[in-house]
């Protein structure tokens, strides 16, 4: 590795793949080496820069990887992940895969990469993000026992396109939550007449407005008293960002299954 990480970015013709291409463009401690994309993309054989709208950057976007790199962020889907998952395998390239939608079989897939390179698999790349779930892990572990109860809801916001809800980081939120203090319930919005509330669910309620990124809140209520905590997205930037902060991680690590809980440092 020389003094600049060579990153290779799969899904470079796509919205977040562009950023990734600009951000990594922008990082003095990185460098753009491969741009990937599926065999039918429109963008094969263009420039990724000109593609990201940076101008040209002498790196064409291809269907194979050519080129040598020293980690791979993948922002693609599911069968993009599937097919650059193995390669990474293969070469044991180690590998930041962002992409989310697989099926169960496809994630076991995935994660067989780990066995011979270093991997993220994370629901979610944001810094922000990633840290509020260490803090709503201490917040549920620490109340699981108020004398009350506690009721537990998680509520989601994003742009009017997203097509799955909830949120699959609110989903993880709940994960999170019912392993400290047991939920065994997990509702997805109320109507009717549900009657009184039991605290053995998590109640979660997505909103769709406009062009929002992504905003998460975790409601802890008591009798008495309440504790929301809320992460906001003002960019899908804070996405790519937290992939990078992943990549330059991973390249100095052993195979193995990596989280972002590694990457900041909360293990």
């Amino acid at each position: 590795m020389g003094d600049q990480l060579l990153v290779g970015v799969n899904g470079a013709g796509g919205r977040m793949g562009q950023r990734v291409a600009v951000l990594v463009y922008q990082d003095q401690d990185l460098k753009l080496g491969a741009a990937l994309e599926s065999d039918n993309s429109p963008v094969l054989g263009k420039d990724a820069g000109e593609v990201a709208g940076i101008g040209p950057i002498g790196v064409e976007i291809q269907s194979e990887l050519t080129d040598r790199v020293d980690v791979i962020i993948d922002f693609s889907l599911p069968a993009g992940l599937m097919k650059v998952a193995g390669i990474c395998a293969e070469r044991q390239i180690p590998l930041v895969a962002a992409t989310t939608g697989l099926t169960p079989e496809q994630r076991n897939e995935v994660l067989t990469a780990s066995q011979t390179t270093p991997l993220i698999l994370a629901p979610n790349m944001s810094l922000a993000v990633n840290l509020m779930m260490k803090l709503v892990r201490e917040a549920a572990h620490s109340l699981k026992n108020s004398p009350g109860g506690v009721d537990v809801e998680v509520i989601e916001r994003h742009h009017r396109f997203k097509e799955d809800a909830p949120s699959g980081t609110a989903l993880h939120f709940g994960e999170i939550i019912a392993d400290e203090m047991g939920q065994t319930e997990h509702i997805h919005g109320r109507h009717g007449r549900p009657g009184p509330r039991p605290t053995c669910e998590i109640g979660y309620h997505a909103l769709r407005t406009g062009d929002n990124v992504g905003e998460h809140t975790i409601v802890f209520g008591m009798m008495g008293e309440t504790i929301d905590l809320t992460v906001r997205g003002h960019t899908r930037d804070s996405y790519v960002y937290g992939a990078l902060a992943a990549a330059k991680y991973l390249a100095t690590q052993g195979a193995g299954l990596y989280t972002m809980a590694d990457v900041l440092g909360l293990n």
